[in-house]
């Protein structure tokens, strides 16, 4: 699907030397620049889902917990909250977080559970 030379030249209109305004070289480089930028858009994701996971493991470590012990109870008791969402517990609502994770430790039974009475 060819792209007309004016959106080539509007699209390359930031680059220098002559892949600005040599068509054939213009268009070269944005056929690059729109690939680069495809492929950027993916590692975007990876790099945020990464972020969240670090953030969720920092924090479920400070209540004595791993992130996988977390994720993997929390799906079986089928809390259905994302990755994004439990990161923004962690940083910025501690207790919040640490109810969710003394939750789940009470829901499994696990040892260090606090005891009702």
């Amino acid at each position: 699907m060819p792209i007309n030379r004016q959106k080539i030249f509007q699209l390359a209109s930031g680059f220098r030397g002559r892949a600005r305004n040599c068509i054939k070289l213009a268009r070269l480089q944005v056929e690059k620049a729109l690939q680069h930028a495809y492929v950027g858009r993916k590692l975007k994701k990876r790099h945020w889902r990464s972020v969240w996971i670090q953030r969720i493991n920092a924090g479920t470590r400070e209540h004595g917990m791993t992130y996988t012990t977390l994720i993997t109870r929390l799906k079986d008791e089928n809390v259905q909250l994302n990755r994004k969402v439990l990161s923004e517990l962690a940083m910025n609502e501690p207790y919040s977080f640490k109810a969710l994770v003394e939750q789940v430790r009470f829901m499994r039974g696990t040892p260090g559970a606090p005891k009702q009475s």
